[in-house]
């Protein structure tokens, strides 16, 4: 994950009234991550960026997702933004710590043997497919608490 020192600054940031931005506020559930998706989805049909619609879509799952974990019960906010770099996606929850990739490991049959009390235990692999699929990726705290973690598509 790329730290917050590569996050764009403000300044030339569309406002949340742009057409070429969408802003919304979630609740941290497991259903937000559906949610966030359909607005996406709509976006990216809108801009017409249908090239890159599944792997915008996986990443705004993988985000909202990770920040539901992170701050369940409490507000999310959700953006995706057209801009001259690309598409940047962005979630903010207001948990303090940082997003941390899992370590990649070598793949064995043993490691996908598992039993019935450990079959649903592996997850964690979200930032790593964010990292692949995305231009650049990272996060920037916020002044007020909390972090936005965010990822750029080049269409």
């Amino acid at each position: 994950m790329i730290d917050e020192r590569s996050r764009p600054r403000a300044g030339k940031a569309r406002t949340p009234e742009s057409p070429d931005a969408l802003t919304i506020s979630l609740m941290g559930s497991p259903a937000s991550a559906g949610l966030a998706r359909t607005f996406a989805q709509q976006q990216l049909y809108k801009w017409g960026y249908l090239h890159i619609l599944d792997d915008a879509l996986l990443i705004t799952s993988e985000l909202v997702a990770n920040a539901s974990e992170a701050t369940p019960g409490k507000e999310l906010r959700y953006r995706i933004e057209r801009n001259a770099k690309g598409v940047l996606i962005s979630v903010w929850d207001s948990s303090p710590r940082v997003p941390t990739p899992k370590p990649l490991t070598e793949l064995t049959l043993e490691a996908l043997d598992h039993c019935e009390n450990t079959f649903d235990s592996g997850g964690g692999w979200g930032l790593p497919i964010v990292q692949a699929l995305s231009a650049a990726c990272g996060y920037t705290l916020h002044p007020t608490g909390g972090k936005w973690v965010w990822a750029r598509l080049t269409p």
